[in-house]
């Protein structure tokens, strides 16, 4: 009997040696669950006495409504972690709450009671309804990220955010357009915003910020109910631009830098390019370019770049001094354009803007190959760009084109006119006549006498 209680007792003193993770300090332990799921260190407190509270010390919290049996669970949850007699901060926190007409006054005391734990991280995402975030938002001063989904911003004076450095905002309700202006230009040292505005929305969205440097705005309306209030935008240091509106009317850029990167897809809320609606939208279209003339890398989407080359075609603007046409793109050395095979064409009226471009990337609009038909009939490229002449040294040509174009036309067209191009990509895929492709390739001269043709098969 002895012999068995000394072999207990040995094998007992060798678990708890080689549990290791029990002998940590608590703040290392909590450091560790900061790591987990939510859900996985909660789980943590049936493993013995001293982690049956230890998840209230964490410092991150990620909780769903959806994932509690009934609305009190999810308060008491809730209540527990927030209670005012803990004093630990709170870096991180992500709710996402339901329809429950109560939600908005738990959510207020929580955030409350984040704000005063000097909350850094902060993302509260509505479901199937919106819930009003009240003043106590604008407390938050230690926050540095920011997301709100589906949410309504109270009115009232914003003060300050010093410390927010990225911001994500989804379909949320502004009650006004200074809510909105407010909310950005409080942040002194943004860098990231994300803005998607609700659909029905028409305010004037202004972003106005001496900080900001990378900026993604979407504004997509799937059906037609006539344009609506644009967007302005004045950001200095703003080095990556992405805009994504069929909706708005009017876009003003400032201060768009010559190192920026641009991709763009706007409509200027016009569903077609004939010459009577483009007349409508051209001092708009006239007021929008200039601001981003100096970008270095532009990628373009199909109907932007058609309705762009459109507008190049009509005359003069008595109002503008008779200015007509697209700006210069002189600081241009990058652009990425996909089009429609059908506007082929068009293409040297836009490259004539980019007199210094080095690089050129083209892939086709997957909806056009519904619509393609005897497309050897259609393209005819004939005037040369002096980019062809002087800067162009890398073109890249995707597989969709090749398809479409009888005879390589395009390859040819480049290989023909760049005198100084260096490398020209053909992407094919596998199901390409390869040997046919090859042969037409050898037959091709080409004016740059350094120029190599890599093809890759995808």
């Amino acid at each position: 009997m002895l012999g068995r209680k000394k072999s207990c007792s040995k094998g007992l003193s060798q678990r708890l040696k080689d549990d290791r993770i029990s002998q940590l300090t608590e703040s290392l332990l909590c450091h560790i669950l900061n790591y987990l799921p939510t859900k996985d260190v909660v789980k943590t407190s049936i493993l013995s006495t001293r982690w049956r509270s230890l998840w209230l010390s964490v410092p991150r919290l990620e909780l769903d409504s959806r994932d509690f049996s009934d609305f009190n669970a999810f308060v008491s949850f809730c209540d527990r972690y927030f209670d005012s007699n803990r004093v630990l901060c709170i870096n991180k926190l992500k709710l996402t709450i339901g329809d429950n007409e109560e939600d908005g006054f738990y959510l207020k005391s929580w955030i409350d009671a984040a704000a005063k734990r000097k909350i850094q991280h902060l993302d509260v995402h509505s479901l199937s309804r919106f819930h009003k975030i009240h003043l106590n938002l604008y407390k938050c001063e230690t926050l540095v990220y920011l997301s709100l989904f589906e949410v309504t911003l109270a009115k009232g004076r914003i003060v300050s955010f010093p410390c927010m450095k990225t911001m994500h905002l989804e379909d949320n309700v502004y009650p006004n357009e200074s809510t909105f202006k407010k909310l950005i230009s409080c942040c002194p040292v943004l860098e990231d915003l994300t803005v998607i505005i609700y659909g029905k929305d028409t305010k004037v969205f202004r972003v106005h910020s001496r900080s900001l440097k990378r900026l993604t705005l979407v504004r997509i309306s799937s059906f037609h109910s006539g344009a609506i209030s644009g967007v302005a935008i004045n950001a200095p240091l703003l080095c990556s631009l992405s805009i994504k509106d069929n909706i708005s009317k009017s876009f003003i850029v400032n201060n768009l830098g010559s190192d920026a990167k641009l991709d763009l897809s706007i409509l200027f809320g016009l569903w077609d390019f004939d010459e009577a609606s483009l007349t409508s939208r051209r001092s708009s279209i006239h007021r929008f370019l200039p601001g981003i003339s100096r970008v270095k890398e532009m990628m373009i989407c199909p109907r932007t770049f058609k309705l762009l080359c459109q507008y190049a075609k009509l005359g003069p603007l008595p109002q503008f001094g008779n200015i007509s046409g697209l700006p210069q793109f002189r600081n241009m050395s990058r652009l990425c354009v996909t089009l429609c095979v059908y506007d082929l064409k068009l293409l040297p009226t836009f490259l004539e803007s980019c007199p210094n471009l080095k690089s050129l990337i083209l892939d086709s609009d997957p909806n056009s190959k519904k619509m393609c038909f005897n497309v050897n009939d259609l393209i005819s490229i004939s005037s040369v760009p002096k980019c062809l002449l002087s800067s162009l040294e890398f073109v890249d040509i995707k597989s969709s084109i090749l398809v479409y174009v009888a005879g390589m036309k395009l390859v040819k067209y480049f290989l023909e006119n760049s005198t100084i191009l260096k490398k020209l990509n053909l992407c094919l895929n596998y199901c390409s006549p390869k040997d046919d492709i090859f042969n037409k390739l050898c037959k091709i001269p080409r004016r740059s006498i350094t120029c190599q043709v890599a093809i890759v098969f995808d």
